[in-house]
């Protein structure tokens, strides 16, 4: 539909509803006289009912949720009881002349009370329903989109770079990272870096600096010293037990190092067997 048909299919429904208000205006009108209202007031009448009502299916047109539904019933209730009004104003001749029995809208007394009763409350109702309906409103906050969402919760201290960056991979477990191949590893005491160490480790995000109290109190050991100790730690173990986990609590190192390690204590566990084959 577009948008001249949209503006002609709204006056069409606000014609309607003109037309339909200035019938209910002259029931309601009625009926408030004889409870009691001067003119003023039962020429105010007409609003506070049907008005109420307008400004309900305007509120259930903004408001989600419970606040929508809540917004319905509200409307529900006052067109029940606006129904009802302008039914007994049809049934009761009385209601149409000048002269009217005051506080009588019905011949039997229990109906009559019923109505009157409805007749009464709902100006209080109309003040209650509708100061909270606008209240609803105004405190609404409309749903964002996924999109609008995501874009929202884009942290401002995070580079370009750093936004486009894809997300980070879940870690591997320690049965993946044990049994995972490595590329042959020659002596530690050769290598001045663990460059396996760089190959398995995926870059993260920088978290900021840590606090020095956070920080750890035990000196960083070289990879000479890490070897070493290592060859201290599993001079009894045997090879089933050289595993990257058990390195790396013996230890109390990063399983990337700890597998450096396994890989380097096979090797010479390997070659000292076969030198000892041999000789």
């Amino acid at each position: 539909m577009n948008r001249t048909a949209k503006i002609a299919l709204v006056l069409a429904l606000v014609v309607v509803v003109g037309m339909a208000f200035r019938v209910s205006w002259n029931a309601l009108r009625d009926v408030a006289k004889t409870i009691g209202a001067d003119d003023a007031a039962a020429n105010l009448y007409p609003f506070v009912v049907d008005g109420l009502m307008a400004l309900a299916l305007v509120a259930a047109l903004v408001l989600t949720d419970d606040a929508r539904r809540f917004a319905l019933r509200v409307l529900a209730a006052y067109t029940l009881a606006s129904l009802v009004l302008n039914y007994v104003h049809g049934l009761v001749p009385a209601l149409h002349s000048k002269t009217v029995d005051w506080g009588r809208l019905a011949d039997w007394d229990p109906a009559n009370w019923a109505l009157v009763l409805l007749a009464t409350s709902l100006p209080v109702g109309s003040i209650y329903f509708g100061s909270d309906l606008v209240a609803k409103v105004l405190h609404h906050r409309p749903a964002i989109e996924p999109d609008q969402q995501e874009s929202t919760r884009t942290p401002a201290y995070r580079s370009t770079s750093e936004q486009d960056e894809p997300p980070a991979e879940q870690p591997e477990t320690q049965e993946e990272v044990d049994s995972s191949p490595v590329a042959p590893i020659e002596a530690i005491e050769t290598r001045p870096q663990l460059a396996v160490a760089a190959e398995v480790t995926r870059p993260r995000r920088a978290t900021g600096r840590v606090p020095a109290v956070a920080r750890s109190t035990r000196p960083a050991r070289t990879e000479v010293e890490l070897l070493a100790e290592a060859r201290s730690l599993t001079e009894s173990w045997p090879v089933e037990k050289l595993t990257g986990e058990g390195i790396r609590k013996a230890l109390r190192t990063s399983p990337a190092k700890a597998r450096i390690v396994r890989e380097t204590l096979k090797a010479e566990r390997e070659r000292d067997a076969a030198a000892a084959v041999t000789g």
